[in-house]
C-alpha cells in the first residue's frame, strides 16, 4: 500500500536538521499532516586489523548522557561520496588511515520518521598517520577484539544504532570469509 504525498512545507531548518510537514493521503483516502525529520547521510566506518579487532571509540553522548563504544562516523558532506565520507571521519576521528575500503551493508535508521541514510564500510590495511584531528569526538581509542563484540552488545556497551548494525554486518562478513 502506498501513501501519496501532496505536499511539504518547512517547519524548522538548520544545517543539521530539517523538520518538515507533509501533507499525506493514505492507501485509505484519509489526509494528514505527517512530520518527517530529514537527515543528511551518514557514513560509517568499520577498521578491521589482520587480529581481528576493531578501532573503536568510547564516547559519551550529551543528549542521552550514556557512555558508549562506536566506530568512527560522520555526516556525508555535499559532493562527497559516502565512501570518501567515511574515511574522511575514520581518519579525523581516530588518526588512521584505510588502505582499502569496501561497502559493508547499507541502512536506513527510522524509515517512518527520517529520510537518512547510512553506508557502512569495512576499512582494511589502516595504518596510523598521527592524532585525531577531531578534538570532541573522543580521548579513548581501542581495538577490540570481535569475539568480545556479543558480549559488549548484551551488557549495552554498545547501543548506537549505526554501530550496532555495522557491528552485526561485520560479525556476519567474518563468518563468510
Amino acid at each position: 500500500m502506498r501513501w501519496t504525498v501532496h505536499g511539504e512545507r518547512a517547519l524548522h531548518d538548520t544545517p543539521w536538521v530539517r523538520l518538515r510537514s507533509l501533507d499525506v493521503e493514505q492507501p485509505d483516502g484519509a489526509r494528514t499532516d505527517y512530520h518527517v525529520v530529514r537527515l543528511r547521510d551518514l557514513a560509517i566506518a568499520a577498521a578491521v586489523d589482520d587480529r581481528r579487532r576493531v578501532l573503536m571509540m568510547w564516547r559519551h553522548r550529551f543528549v542521552t548522557d550514556t557512555w558508549a563504544w562506536e566506530l568512527p562516523m560522520g555526516l556525508v558532506e555535499d559532493g562527497e561520496s559516502p565512501l570518501d565520507a567515511a574515511a574522511r571521519e575514520l581518519e579525523e576521528e581516530t588518526g588512521w588511515r584505510p588502505e582499502a575500503m569496501q561497502e559493508l551493508i547499507y541502512a536506513q535508521p527510522a524509515a517512518g520518521i527520517t529520510d537518512s541514510q547510512h553506508f557502512v564500510f569495512r576499512a582494511d590495511g589502516v595504518r596510523r598517520v598521527g592524532e585525531p584531528t577531531e578534538r570532541n569526538e573522543s580521548d579513548r581509542l581501542e581495538w577490540i577484539p570481535l569475539a568480545d563484540v556479543p558480549g559488549m552488545i548484551a551488557r549495552r556497551e554498545i547501543v548506537s544504532s549505526a554501530t550496532l548494525v555495522a557491528m552485526m554486518a561485520l560479525l556476519l562478513d567474518l563468518k563468510a570469509r
